[in-house]
């Protein structure tokens, strides 16, 4: 069991895993991103999570994403490497071998293939069993959009007394004042989009792992100072603009759109992989068209 984290605080991009017009894995062009990402002043990585479209990847592609993220990361950038499995003997299988390269984090979405079976008990056992074996420190994933399991506060204030347990991302419509509150020395409560960003840290969150860093770090970055400056007139209508401007990508496309803005904000997003189709050119004019309009773009 892993212990002793230093905390989340900050800024992290669910980095994108390029793929090249054949679908393959452009390490290339991940760590073209990933040398601009270290100068940006962002905190972090979420590696091989939802953004990096986990699901479509082979075992050893998820080892040579891992190792390219770990490798060439800025000093002092933190890695989280994203579990997504709904069988506990592969979880337990990737976070051994996601702390050989050097990810300082496990991050764990609850299993939804049984869904009807998730009570809170087995939800209970199996972080709980995961972070007594993990050699990393586990976060929590709560993404209901993602594996159609609701953790409840009250299953996560059971979890957060746990010593592996370090923390949570929350990915919800509402309610995430009820996760902040659970916040703790040693659990971290991290916002998981952009729009919840500021009212999560007015409440106490110390961060987020937001998408629309992959494309505008520098926009991820500004509303996170605002929150850490408690300044509610100038962050309540930056928000506001955040809030636009992530509607127009992932909120209207998902990573189809995160790899579109990528590519418009000049990093190399590449296309998705199957099932997962490109923006089709009439919708990546339309997001030019509203970027612009936002000003992000030059």
């Amino acid at each position: 069991m892993a212990t002793g984290s230093p905390g989340l605080a900050g800024v992290y991009a669910p980095i994108c895993t390029p793929f090249d017009p054949d679908e393959e894995v452009d390490l290339d062009a991940l760590r073209f991103n990933l040398e601009r990402y270290a100068a940006s002043g962002i905190h972090g990585y979420l590696a091989i999570g939802s953004n990096g479209e986990n699901r479509s990847l082979t075992e050893d592609e998820r080892r040579r994403v891992l190792e390219t993220v770990v490798r060439h990361r800025g000093d002092g950038q933190v890695v989280l490497a994203g579990a997504t499995y709904d069988a506990q003997r592969e979880t337990e299988r990737f976070l051994a071998d996601a702390a050989d390269p050097g990810a300082d984090y496990g991050l764990v979405l609850a299993p939804g293939y049984y869904k009807g079976q998730m009570t809170p008990e087995v939800l209970y056992r199996y972080y709980a069993t995961l972070a007594d074996a993990s050699p990393l420190p586990l976060v929590i994933y709560n993404a209901p959009g993602f594996s159609g399991i609701t953790l409840s506060p009250e299953l996560v204030a059971r979890l957060a007394e746990h010593p592996g347990i370090v923390g949570m991302k929350v990915t919800v419509s509402s309610g995430i004042e009820a996760f902040v509150a659970l916040q703790r020395p040693g659990f971290d409560v991290l916002a998981g989009s952009a729009n919840l960003l500021f009212e999560a840290m007015m409440q106490g969150s110390p961060g987020g792992t937001l998408s629309l860093a992959n494309a505008f770090p520098t926009l991820a970055l500004r509303l996170y100072e605002l929150g850490l400056a408690r300044d509610q007139a100038e962050g309540a209508a930056y928000q506001a603009f955040v809030t636009r401007v992530n509607a127009a990508i992932s909120g209207s496309h998902g990573v189809p759109g995160v790899k579109a803005a990528m590519g418009l904000a000049g990093y190399r997003g590449g296309i998705p992989r199957r099932p997962l189709l490109p923006l089709p050119e009439t919708a990546r004019a339309e997001l030019r068209a509203r970027l612009e309009a936002e000003g992000v773009l030059a």
